[in-house]
């Protein structure tokens, strides 16, 4: 992995980000008692959005990009004077978030508010600036939640944006949020870049443990072919320990299959059984905490509470999923309960889930597209599970690129 840091972190961070005001000023007020977090976009509402102001502005954005009193930012700057909101585009799943995981809603005209809504889903590039270009807008303000895993493909609607942003001309706002998981720690292997695709872009690891202003940080000072003309907006009120409940912000699911809080917590370890002939749990009512296969029996849930991982434990579970794989079919497997999520290692336990899967059941298959090694962002955790390595050998092998990204991380840490 080779990085080399720009020192842009002074200069891209936006005036505001230092700027308070009082909360009764935001769109949705902080919730009384606490450190009283506001958002991103709380905080710009609350600064007159000041950083916008003569600029005729598009928005990145999808579901989540709501107040806490869940009215979604484009109606409350749509409705805003002070605003000129010109464009709306829409990343997977699209800016209301009506189509399922790989599908986007297509350039259309959005029936609340009449403002054109681009797709950006699956474009990158010029293409893509070619869209920022079309849409008339001076600048582009992103505000979408994350989960905290480098396959989940918002952070990498980031990058594409950003990079079509620097290539059109354009200014780029990123409005931040709490990262669900906290901030506390980076985990699991760092992609190698012959793997790179839209579940990974870049050299990050499998759990960032960064919120998307921080990544914006990170991807303008070490992975653009030129730096975009960036600011961010940072929250106040939040700390790097925090979990989502900690926040008071309503949980309004990203995509389909990320209905809680919850499903974030274990989703960037159990997601990789996306790259298995197992369920991911797609289907049901707990995608990513139910995992299992025809075939499967109690044996797993045995051998997986058998390797004594911090925090978690495994039930074993039947499950019929209602579309995805094994559809109308019942398959066995386990549920995990997390029952210290200050302990809990979602990046060691997915590991420790495909070591017992494989050893348990013999029918268990990598799918034939090797998407596993997309997921880990190399082949060396599969090769190593074929081999027979255990756990403790699988997660000990990317320890040290792991450490030399947690250097260049800790670069562009926002929050204490």
């Amino acid at each position: 992995m080779k990085l080399s840091r720009r020192s842009l972190l002074a200069t891209t961070t936006a005036a505001v980000a230092a700027s308070a005001a009082p909360a009764h000023a935001v769109p949705g007020r902080a919730p009384a008692g606490g450190r009283g977090l506001r958002t991103g976009f709380e905080r710009l509402a609350a600064d007159g959005y000041a950083p916008l102001e003569g600029q005729r502005v598009g928005v990145v954005t999808n579901p989540t990009g709501i107040t806490r009193d869940v009215r979604h930012i484009v109606d409350v700057m749509h409705a805003d004077d002070r605003v000129d909101l010109i464009a709306v585009f829409g990343p997977e799943h699209g800016f209301r978030g009506t189509a399922q995981a790989g599908g986007s809603e297509g350039r259309h005209d959005d029936p609340a508010t009449g403002l054109p809504v681009y797709d950006t889903y699956l474009k990158s590039g010029q293409p893509l600036a070619d869209v920022f270009t079309a849409s008339g807008v001076d600048t582009v303000v992103f505000d979408i939640q994350d989960v905290g895993a480098r396959f989940y493909t918002y952070i990498w609607t980031l990058f594409d944006c950003m990079e079509a942003a620097r290539l059109a001309g354009k200014r780029f706002v990123v409005l931040d949020r709490p990262n669900p998981v906290t901030g506390r720690a980076a985990l699991g292997p760092v992609l190698h870049e012959e793997f790179a695709t839209f579940v990974g872009r870049k050299p990050i690891s499998q759990a960032h443990g960064m919120t998307v202003a921080e990544l914006a940080l990170l991807f303008n000072g070490e992975f653009l072919r030129e730096p975009v003309a960036l600011e961010t907006v940072r929250m106040s009120g939040w700390r790097r320990s925090d979990f989502h409940d900690a926040s008071g912000l309503p949980w309004v699911p990203p995509s389909p299959n990320m209905p809680t809080p919850e499903t974030a917590l274990v989703y960037s370890g159990t997601c990789l059984f996306e790259g298995t002939n197992l369920s991911e749990g797609r289907g049901t009512t707990r995608p990513f905490e139910l995992l299992g296969a025809e075939g499967v029996d109690g044996r797993w849930a045995e051998a997986a509470n058998g390797l004594g991982l911090a925090g978690v434990r495994f039930r074993e579970a039947y499950f019929a999923p209602t579309f995805s794989k094994f559809q109308g079919r019942t398959v066995g497997g386990v549920q995990l309960h997390v029952h210290d999520r200050e302990a809990f290692d979602p990046v060691r336990t997915g590991i420790g889930l495909l070591v017992t899967a494989r050893r348990v059941w013999s029918g268990f298959a990598w799918r034939p597209d090797h998407w596993i090694d997309k997921l880990t962002g190399s082949a060396r955790v599969r090769t190593m599970i074929d081999a027979g390595a255990d756990t403790d050998e699988v997660v000990a092998g990317w320890q040290e690129e792991l450490a030399a990204f947690r250097g260049v991380r800790r670069e562009y840490l926002l929050y204490r």
